[in-house]
C-alpha cells in the first residue's frame, strides 16, 4: 500500500535501473516521481528551462504549483501562487522568453482573464499584467495559449471553449502586457468553437497556425502575418468513415524530412452526456476513436493523410493531449495521453507520415490537459497531472528503452505496524478492507497476507504482511492510483504506526 499523501513513512526500493540512451524503436514510459499539489484538481501542466534549471507549472482548481524537475525525474516543490480573484482553474499555460524576460501566460477560466506572470530566478511567479475577456475578443473562457514569435514582435494566440468562442491574437509587450490585435469569431466555415489544441509550423519563411474545434468537430489552418493578423486557409471536418475529429482536442505537429505534419486527437462526444448543455451538436454518430495525421500542402493547408485507429493493441479512447517526445528529423516519438483509457500511449511517426503504436503505460488515472514533454540533457521526460478530484497530484515519467522482463511478475510486499491505541476491531476492519481490494481492482493477479511469526527479533515491530502480485507495470500503476486503493489509504492510514513497502521481480 502506497500513499499519495505522506501520512506515514514509506520505504520504496527501486528494482531496476533505466538506461538513459534513447532507442526510437522500443521506448517505454517509467514513472519516476509523484507529488501532491495545492489545487483541488490537476488540469494543466507546462514546463520551462531557465538558467540551467527545469521548472514545471501545474494548474488546477485553485493556485498554480511550481516544481523543479531534476535529471533523475524527481519533482521538488518550490512555491504556489493564487490566480486572479482566487479563481481558476488554470486551463491554458505557456511559458516563453519575450525580449530577454521569461513569462508564464495563464488562461484563468473562472477569472475570465489571461494572466501574465514573470518567472523569477528560482522559478516562482510574480503576476505583472492581465487582460479581461470581452465580447469582441471571443476568448470564450480561454483554454489554449500559443506564443508565436514573428520578425519584430511576439504574439499570444488564444482559443476558447464556451460562451463567446473564437480565435484571438494578442501582442505581447516587453513588460508582459497584452494588447488586442485581431479576433476571428466562430462560424460554419471555420472551426474555432472550442479551441483546445494549437500548433505552429514555420515553412519557407511563412507562419501557419493549426487549431482544433471541439464543438465544431474539425481542425483549421491559418496564415499568420508579421503584424499578428491572420487569415483562414482551410478547414477539415469530421465524417463517419475515415476521419476522427468529433470532439477535436489535442493538436501538435512535427517536420520530418521535407514533410510537415499536423497530428490531431479527439475526445469523442460519446464520452459526454448526450443532449446535455455542454455538447452543442448532440446528434453525432460514434464510429470509433483514432489519431489523425494531416500533411501540410504548399499553401499551408491541411490534407488528410493517415489515421491510427483505436483497437485492442492501443490505448486511444478519449485523447486529450499529444506531445512530441523526440525527433531525429526522420521519425518522431509521440506520447498520447488519454482520459478514458487512463493511459499514455507511445507512437512512432515516420517520414512518410505513418503513425504506429509502440508501447503504453496504464497510469491509473484520467489525463485532462495535463501532459507535457520535457528534455533534460539526452533524457526525455513526461510530466502529467491526474484529472480526478481526489488525487491532487503531479507525476513525472522517464522515457527509456523497454526492459525485457522475461515473463516475470512483480511482488508488491507491504509490512504494517498498527498504533498501540488502535482497537482490535479497527485493525480487523482495516485488514479486511485491504483484503477486499482483490475484488475491486482487476489489476491484482494474486493476493495473500499473514501475521508476523518470526522468532529472530528483526521485524522492527511490524506485524502484518500483505503480498500482492502484478503481471506487469501497467497493473501496478493501476493499483497504486486506483480509487479503491487511495480510499483505503486515506481512511486507514491514521491507524498505521509504521510501514515498509518493497517491490521486486520474480518468476
Amino acid at each position: 500500500m502506497s500513499s499519495i499523501k505522506s501520512t506515514f513513512p514509506v520505504l520504496t526500493i527501486l528494482f531496476f535501473q533505466i538506461c538513459i540512451s534513447q532507442n526510437l524503436e522500443d521506448p517505454m514510459v517509467y514513472r519516476t516521481d509523484f507529488q501532491k499539489i495545492v489545487a483541488k484538481s490537476t488540469v494543466s501542466v507546462t514546463s520551462y528551462e531557465k538558467d540551467g534549471h527545469n521548472y514545471v507549472y501545474v494548474g488546477g482548481d485553485g493556485p498554480v504549483d511550481v516544481f523543479e524537475l531534476n535529471e533523475e525525474g524527481k519533482l521538488r516543490p518550490i512555491s504556489n501562487h493564487e490566480l486572479y480573484k482566487q479563481k481558476g482553474p488554470a486551463r491554458g499555460m505557456v511559458a516563453d522568453n519575450i525580449n530577454g524576460t521569461d513569462f508564464l501566460f495563464i488562461g484563468n477560466k473562472w477569472g475570465n482573464v489571461i494572466e501574465t506572470h514573470k518567472i523569477l530566478e528560482n522559478g516562482s511567479l510574480e503576476r505583472v499584467a492581465l487582460i479581461e475577456d470581452t465580447k469582441e475578443m471571443h476568448l470564450g473562457v480561454a483554454i489554449t495559449l500559443q506564443v508565436i514569435h514573428m520578425k519584430n514582435a511576439s504574439y499570444l494566440f488564444v482559443g476558447g471553449l464556451e460562451d463567446t468562442p473564437g480565435l484571438t491574437c494578442l501582442k505581447i509587450e516587453d513588460d508582459g502586457k497584452l494588447t488586442h490585435v485581431q479576433s476571428m469569431k466562430d462560424s460554419e466555415e471555420i472551426h474555432t468553437d472550442g479551441v483546445i489544441g494549437m500548433f505552429v509550423h514555420k515553412i519557407k519563411g511563412k507562419t501557419y497556425l493549426y487549431a482544433g474545434g471541439f464543438q465544431d468537430n474539425g481542425v483549421s489552418s491559418y496564415r499568420v502575418y508579421d503584424n499578428g493578423t491572420f487569415k483562414h486557409v482551410n478547414s477539415i471536418s469530421d465524417n463517419t468513415t475515415d476521419r476522427y475529429l468529433t470532439g477535436a482536442y489535442p493538436v501538435t505537429g512535427v517536420a520530418l524530412g521535407d514533410n510537415h505534419y499536423v497530428i490531431v486527437g479527439h475526445r469523442h462526444h460519446k464520452y459526454y452526456k448526450r443532449g446535455g448543455n455542454f455538447i452543442k451538436r448532440p446528434n453525432f454518430v460514434y464510429h470509433g476513436d483514432g489519431v489523425s495525421v494531416f500533411k501540410v500542402n504548399n499553401k499551408g493547408g491541411l490534407v488528410p493523410h493517415f489515421v491510427l485507429k483505436d483497437d485492442e493493441n492501443t490505448k486511444l479512447r478519449g485523447q486529450t493531449r499529444i506531445e512530441v517526445v523526440s525527433s531525429d528529423g526522420n521519425e518522431a516519438i509521440l506520447a498520447v495521453g488519454t482520459r478514458d483509457d487512463t493511459s499514455i500511449q507511445l507512437c512512432k511517426l515516420d517520414e512518410a507520415g505513418t503513425l504506429s503504436p509502440l508501447n503504453y503505460l496504464e497510469v491509473g488515472y484520467p489525463i485532462y490537459y495535463g501532459l507535457r514533454s520535457h528534455r533534460i540533457g539526452d533524457t526525455d521526460f513526461l510530466v502529467s497531472g491526474a484529472s480526478r478530484w481526489n488525487m491532487f497530484t503531479a507525476f513525472a515519467y522517464k522515457i527509456a528503452p523497454k526492459i525485457d522482463r522475461e515473463n516475470k511478475v512483480i511482488k508488491h510486499i507491504v509490512h504494517l505496524k498498527y498504533k498501540e491505541d488502535a482497537t482490535q476491531a479497527q485493525v480487523d476492519e482495516a485488514v479486511q478492507a485491504f483484503v477486499d481490494l482483490k475484488d475491486k481492482i482487476p489489476a491484482i493477479a494474486k493476493f495473500e497476507w499473514g501475521l508476523n511469526d518470526s522468532t529472530e527479533g528483526h521485524d522492527k515491530g511490524l506485524t502484518h504482511t500483505f503480498v500482492i502480485t502484478f503481471n506487469d507495470e501497467h497493473a501496478r500503476e493501476q493499483y497504486l492510483f486506483h480509487e479503491a486503493h487511495l480510499g483505503l489509504v486515506n481512511k486507514y492510514a491514521p491507524l498505521f504506526a509504521d510501514a515498509v513497502v518493497v517491490d521486486y521481480w520474480t518468476d
